[in-house]
């Protein structure tokens, strides 16, 4: 009989046992959810932290804006996105409305400027190369005003005060033809200003062009100089043949203007001077050689390494 009460005493003692888990892996089980709630809290906290106010923009258009694609830039950095583009109740206009980053909620004040930027034709060729692949995206420069949620987009880009680094002259022309804002002003084939905007005169009866002339050149010009279109392709007519020239390829695209100052130079232009801008170049002009000393002139090659496109078709004379 001992084997059978034996083996009662052990069924027993084997009722009675408890299993008992290891106290480190119960442990590890609720640490896991802790952590991932902490990390979970820790990037709402930053989304929040890191957002901005809403602003609501105006445009005629909003072709290539697309929402959570489109950024807002102010110096090349990003400082926003678009939240939405939807099309104004009255069918006027376009609203994007943008979400600035928490650090950029200081930028959006009264008298700040918005617009888009998007591929075009400007100074240098294309302007805003890099949003073929990206898309366009929404430039802009601050106010200086109170606090302001809602802004009226500009459809170009504005005249910064600050990028007019030179003295500035006006050149007048019954009408605009071949240049545009951007487009290159020369002496000798070398790049020495830039067209800055156009407007019309008070009477309307012609346009006021605002050249920018670098710092170190302008000494070049003076109360006697010329001014002539240097757009596009002269053809003159010799015995020897066919004359096709222009200024550089630069000037091709977007236009440009060229000048030329006497021998014998006269006083030197005040800032703001205004100078007829003459369609056509005399030849004589190019005869001219005056001595005027620039200070730290740094020499700019145009983008065709000769000063001028010269192309010379040659016809061989009748006998």
């Amino acid at each position: 009989m001992k084997p059978t009460h034996q083996t009662e005493t052990d069924a027993q003692e084997l009722k009675s046992a408890k299993i008992t888990e290891p106290q480190r892996h119960r442990s590890l089980i609720w640490v896991v959810p802790v952590i991932a709630l902490i990390i979970s809290g820790w990037l709402t906290f930053e989304y929040f932290h890191e957002m901005g106010p809403l602003v609501e923009l105006q445009f005629s258009s909003g072709t290539g804006l697309q929402a959570n694609q489109t950024v807002l830039k102010y110096k090349g950095v990003r400082i926003g996105e678009v939240r939405s583009v939807q099309l104004a109740g009255d069918l006027s206009h376009v609203t994007v409305a943008v979400r600035l980053n928490a650090s950029a909620k200081q930028l959006a004040r009264k008298g700040s400027q918005f617009w888009i930027v998007r591929p075009e034709v400007g100074a240098g060729g294309l302007q805003g190369l890099e949003t073929i692949v990206s898309g366009p995206y929404i430039q802009m420069q601050p106010g200086d005003g109170v606090p302001q949620k809602t802004f009226v987009g500009l459809e170009n880009p504005p005249i910064l005060e600050k990028s007019r680094e030179g003295m500035e002259i006006i050149l007048t022309t019954p009408q605009i033809k071949t240049l545009s804002i951007g487009a290159p002003l020369y002496y000798r084939g070398t790049e020495v200003g830039k067209v800055e905007y156009f407007e019309l005169d008070t009477n309307s009866t012609s346009v006021k062009i605002h050249v920018i002339v670098k710092t170190n050149y302008a000494p070049l010009i003076r109360k006697d100089t010329k001014f002539w279109n240097a757009g596009g392709i002269s053809v003159n007519l010799k015995f020897s043949g066919i004359s096709l020239s222009a200024e550089t390829l630069k000037s091709l695209i977007i236009g440009g203007i060229a000048f030329a100052t006497p021998s014998s130079p006269g006083d030197l232009a005040a800032e703001g001077e205004t100078f007829p801008l003459e369609e056509k170049l005399d030849q004589k002009w190019l005869e001219w050689s005056p001595v005027i000393a620039i200070t730290n002139a740094s020499v700019s090659l145009p983008q065709s390494s000769p000063t001028s496109l010269l192309l010379n078709n040659s016809v061989p004379d009748s006998k």
